[in-house]
Formats: C-alpha cells, structure tokens, sequence
C-alpha cells in the first residue's frame, strides 16, 4: 500500500487538478486488489497490450487492403502512432498519460477486416439486429469476448477507459452538453491527426497522390513552406517524411496552443468541474477548415482511387458471402459463437466472429467455407 500511496503523490505533483487521477478512479465491474506498483490506467494499457484482440490489429490493414496493404499502415501501427502524439501532448497539458495511452492503444481493437469496406459490409448486412459500429464492437471485445482471467470474462478495465470508449461509440451525444474527460478528447484529436497524415504518406508512397496536387491544398502549401524555409529542396522520399513530419507538428502544436490558454484560468478545479462546465479542446477556426479540406480530398482521391475500388469490392464480397454462408448454417460457427448464439440473434453473433478476423485469416476462412461443404471454421 505504501506503493500506491506514493504513486498517488507522484500524479498529484505532477498533473494538472483537472486530469483523471488514479485515486479518483470509481473502480471496476469486478472488484481488484489495489496493484503494488501500478495505478489502474496503467493495469488497463498494459491489458489491452497484451490482449489477443490488440495483436489481431496487426493483421486489419487501415486502408489499403490486399496487396497494396503490405508495405503500409495496419491498424497496429496506427494505434501506436496514435497513443504516441496522444500521450504526447497528455505530458504537455500535465493529464494522466496512463489513462491516455490505455485509451489510444483500445481505440481501433473493434474494427472489422479490410477497413472501412469491412465496416460497410456488416453495417448494411446487420442493419435489422441494430448495425455495427467498430467502437461500439471494441466494448464487445474487452467485455466478454476476451478470455485472460477465470474469475471474470472480458479485461475488466476500469469504468474510465470503457466510459471513454463508449465516448468514441456515441460521438453525437458527446458533443453537446456534459464534456468527455480531457484524455478522451486527445485521443479523438490524436486519431485524426494522425489518420489523416500517415493516410498522405501511404498514398504519396504509393502513387496514388502527387505532392503538387497535395499542394493545392492550404494545409499542405502551409506545411511545405515551413519545410523549404526549413531545408531548403529536398528528395521526393525525403520530402514525403517530412511533409507527414511537419502535418503532424502543425496540428499538434496549434491544438495545444489552444488547449493552453483554455486551461489557464482553469486551474484547481477538478476533472468533473471541466466536464460540467462543457470544456472542449478544438482547433482554430482557420485550422479546422483546412482540416475539413483535407480530409474531403483524400475521400474523394484516396479512398474513391481507381486502384483501390476494385480491391475494396473484392473484399467486400468475400466478406459478404462468408456472412451469408454462416446465417443460412449456423452449425459452421465456432463453438464459442454457437454459445453466443443461444442469447443473441445469430445475425450479430455472426458479425462478431466476422468483425474479429484479420484480413488474411478472414479470406482463409473463406475459401475454407466455400470448398469444404461442412464442419465449423475456426475460431480466432
């Protein structure tokens, strides 16, 4: 208890009064020894670390699927980058980096194989068992899908790190009125951030962009200029790290310029008093534009390109057929997924199986299903 008790005094030397601290927590569904040396948000980062779910991202491409995901971002990946800028500016603005990181590293372990595609499919093949959404899923997952302890099924993390989870499942409602904590909302920021950039490297890497169409673009030309005043002309590889470089610092630097001043007559009151009062941290005027504009560009060139479409509707047909295969005979679920069965309609039954694959294991499980008449498929 000593250990507690001094890691208690750490975060109150060292956060601001409004972060989540640890002694504030309300605890979890299942009741937990205190930890002699972690707090609880670091008992759930190092959960979801370790959860079979967390390695799975590494096999769910984040946009390019197939072949041309290879080389490029997985959901992984990005989940680290984005607890990387989250906990960055969490160290900045004095809120619990624990809470955040747990926060980041569980923000993306819903989403279904071959990104958004995958998302689509089950949306729209789901839709009269309520749809799917990948956030709403991920509280699925560390609930009860995750088998790591015998007394309780599911992570059992604490009531913080799922409430902000479920912040990300009903982002309308949290719009307005009662604030999400602070942690919560740089994760958000942070997965933008984030997306957006390395989603203009992977399709810079790729060829399906150019710098100078980019570079119509106000956020870029910003980010260029910076970078030639800076470097002078550069190698276009060089240029294209640089460019996702100096995205990322330009929105990072100017959200916490905000968040700083916003917080200055704020301080000494508490996580709840900031939630009460509808605290928000945003971007500028001018710099949420330029964001829109982007993010509308790689809708529209990225997302839309003429090389991906192809790929996507592949995909989504394997995934579509798998879907149809499993409601018209049940019996080929896994047992885990026919026990499920007994208390939910098999249509979101057979969504969770589905939406807990990775891509390759989703496209094995497929050939399997359509070659060999009977016998259940394997579970994950």
């Amino acid at each position: 208890m000593n250990s507690i008790r001094l890691y208690d005094q750490r975060e109150h030397l060292l956060l601001a009064s409004y972060a989540m601290h640890s002694c504030d927590t309300e605890g979890r569904v299942h009741a937990e020894s205190p930890h002699p040396y972690r707090g609880p948000f670091a008992r759930d980062r190092d959960r979801i670390l370790h959860s079979s779910a967390f390695r799975r991202l590494s096999g769910k491409m984040q946009v390019f699927t197939g072949e041309m995901g290879i080389y490029h971002r997985t959901r992984l990946t990005h989940s680290f980058e984005v607890a990387s800028v989250a906990r960055t500016m969490a160290r900045v603005l004095r809120l619990n980096e624990d809470l955040t990181e747990a926060l980041a590293l569980m923000h993306d372990i819903g989403h279904p194989p071959f990104g958004h595609c995958g998302e689509d499919v089950l949306s729209e093949r789901m839709e009269d068992v309520g749809g799917f959404s990948h956030n709403e899923f991920a509280l699925v997952i560390v609930n009860e899908l995750e088998q790591r302890y015998s007394a309780f099924t599911g992570l059992n993390l604490s009531r913080e790190t799922l409430a902000g989870q479920d912040v990300r499942a009903h982002k309308a409602e949290a719009a307005v009125g009662r604030a999400p904590l602070l942690e919560v909302q740089l994760v958000d920021a942070a997965d933008s951030i984030a997306y957006d950039a390395h989603d203009v490297d992977d399709a810079l890497q790729m060829g399906l962009l150019t710098v100078d169409e980019l570079s119509e673009l106000a956020i870029v030309r910003r980010a260029m200029e910076a970078i030639r005043a800076r470097h002078g002309m550069l190698p276009i590889r060089e240029l294209r790290q640089s460019l996702v470089h100096e995205l990322i610092d330009l929105q990072v630097s100017e959200l916490l310029s905000v968040a700083v001043e916003m917080m200055r007559p704020l301080d000494g009151r508490n996580h709840e008093d900031l939630q009460n009062l509808g605290v928000r941290f945003h971007h500028g005027d001018v710099l949420r534009k330029e964001r829109r504009e982007l993010e509308s560009f790689l809708f529209n060139a990225v997302y839309r390109h003429p090389r991906l479409i192809p790929v996507r509707d592949s995909a989504a047909r394997r995934l579509s057929e798998l879907f149809e295969l499993l409601v018209a005979d049940p019996n080929r679920l896994p047992l885990r997924f026919r026990q499920r069965q007994r208390t939910l309609p098999l249509e979101k039954v057979v969504g969770e199986y589905l939406a807990g694959m990775t891509d390759a294991f989703c496209d094995h499980q497929h050939r399997y299903a359509t070659t060999t008449p009977r016998g259940p498929l394997a579970d994950w």
